[in-house]
């Protein structure tokens, strides 16, 4: 690995921005509320790119493109399903839960929400909600990591030890000094990037291949049925697929960027951008999936890495392709993918030790200056157990991810769905929604029952419990008060 090498330039480039962007952030953070949210004050834009930032990880351009790539069409219902299931998001959540939010009691972390929503003074509903968060994201940041560590791996030749380093290091370094306003500033940066990629790449390897016609015959060619979009698929595997929309409602990371807007009204204009944003991003990822199986049947002298790991398949058009500075700039979309993600998972994971463990249960009393450092530590610790978690070179992002992404989808969907469009809700039904769902996951998942998905099963047996448990008690008249001054808020302002 020369230092001359232009793709590690534009990398090493890339990452000291970031990382200054994390010291400007420094500047602007004084107390907790900055560091978890960033002082509710994100505009339009950066709400939008970030959420749709921070929710597409290493994924959507290693584990998609992979996936297309092995298996043709028969694999973009997952795209539709995310789509359907951001924009329901985006439209029943989104301002909802920003006034929610700050109705009770100012909430900044999804715990401190759900404890104030259902006034649960034994803090068991903020002690369980926080324990799901720290197990499902600590895999989730252990995706980040592999995904980061494949890219280093593959496109400097390092072993994959020193690759998870390298990867790893930039984002807890800008995500330790900035906070949640690094976090999202970068998202801003790192989305342009993304679709950057996602455009251009698409396009380059069809001229590459000769066109649409001659690229879609030679895709025919290698299998007639990567055409098929219900090739290999059963009822059960669609709807499998379709149920990633679901976990939507569920990601704390996510949601966090709802709690963050500046207002209400900036929330429509949020989701417009960002929807659009996320369909050019997914129907990219697509096309390079799709396109490289044209481009690697006329090229099997160079399919060897794609062979071995096929969620290589983007790394590896962008290496033979493009001029190796272009190829540094959309390398260096992975490394914005990854660390945009894995920075909001450490962020959500660093609040909930931060917020809802020490200061509520250790240190009540402790300074603003103390809970800031106390979450950029938790960032460290944090990071070290994911990267531990991460060290088996045998993972895959994408089995990762599902598993993680059900998790806090069946967990935490119902509850934070159902906490903003019914006021009947009850604490009891909130902490049976938690459980079932987590629990429902961890069994499934264990089992492979029916094939199916572990967040559909979680997502509807969740829900289930939230209602006929609600239905057993009633909700306190402080309760109904706030969630409709809460309401009236929302209806005067969106």
């Amino acid at each position: 690995m020369s230092v001359s090498n232009p793709t590690l330039i534009t990398f090493v480039i890339y990452i000291a921005a970031m990382v200054l962007i994390g010291f400007m952030a420094y500047r602007s953070t004084n107390n907790l509320s900055d560091y978890i949210l960033g002082g509710r004050s994100l505009g339009s834009v950066v709400t939008a790119l970030s959420a749709g930032a921070s929710d597409m990880s290493g994924w959507l351009l290693m584990g998609l493109p992979g996936a297309i790539y092995m298996s043709g069409l028969s694999e973009s219902w997952i795209a539709i399903g995310l789509i359907v299931g951001a924009y329901l998001n985006w439209l029943f959540v989104a301002g909802r839960l920003r006034v929610q939010t700050e109705h009770n009691g100012d909430a900044l972390t999804l715990p401190d929400y759900f404890s104030s929503r259902f006034e649960d003074k034994s803090g068991l509903l903020r002690i369980i909600s926080a324990v799901v968060i720290l197990v499902f994201f600590t895999i989730y940041c252990a995706s980040g990591i592999v995904a980061g560590a494949r890219l280093f791996e593959s496109t400097f030749g390092m072993s994959y030890e020193t690759a998870l380093w390298a990867g790893a290091a930039a984002t807890i370094a800008y995500t330790f000094v900035g906070g949640f306003l690094a976090v999202s500033w970068t998202d801003t940066v790192q989305a342009t990037l993304m679709i950057f990629a996602l455009i251009l790449t698409p396009i380059i390897v069809l001229l590459a291949t000769g066109g649409v016609d001659t690229t879609f015959l030679a895709i025919e060619a290698q299998n007639p049925d990567n055409f098929n979009m219900l090739k290999n698929t059963t009822f059960i595997g669609i709807i499998s697929l379709m149920g990633w929309g679901l976990g939507y409602f569920g990601q704390p990371h996510i949601l966090a960027r709802f709690m963050a807007a500046d207002s209400v009204k900036s929330i429509a204009k949020a989701r417009r951008i960002s929807m659009t944003w996320m369909i050019l991003c997914l129907g990219g990822t697509v096309a390079v999936g799709f396109f490289g199986i044209a481009y690697f049947s006329a090229h099997p002298e160079v399919a060897g890495p794609v062979t071995e790991n096929h969620e290589r398949v983007f790394i590896e058009l962008a290496k033979l392709l493009f001029n190796p500075w272009i190829a540094g700039v959309l390398l260096s979309a992975i490394l914005a993918a990854v660390m945009s993600t894995l920075s909001c998972q450490l962020l959500v994971c660093s609040s909930a030790l931060t917020e809802d463990f020490y200061k509520t249960f250790l240190r009540k009393n402790a300074s603003q200056l103390e809970l800031v450092w106390v979450g950029r530590l938790m960032v460290l610790v944090v990071a070290l157990i994911a990267i531990a978690m991460a060290a088996n070179p045998e993972n895959r992002v994408l089995g990762l991810v599902s598993y993680a992404w059900a998790g806090f989808g069946a967990a935490f969907g119902p509850v934070v769905l159902i906490s903003v469009i019914w006021k009947g809700m009850t604490r009891n039904g909130a902490l049976a929604g938690i459980l079932v769902g987590a629990i429902t996951v961890i069994v499934w998942k264990h089992f492979e029952l029916l094939g199916l998905y572990e967040i559909i099963p979680g997502f509807i047996f969740a829900s289930l419990a939230i209602y006929f448990v609600s239905k057993m008690g009633a909700p306190t008249a402080g309760m109904v008060e706030r969630f409709d001054a809460a309401e009236k808020d929302y209806n005067l302002n969106k």
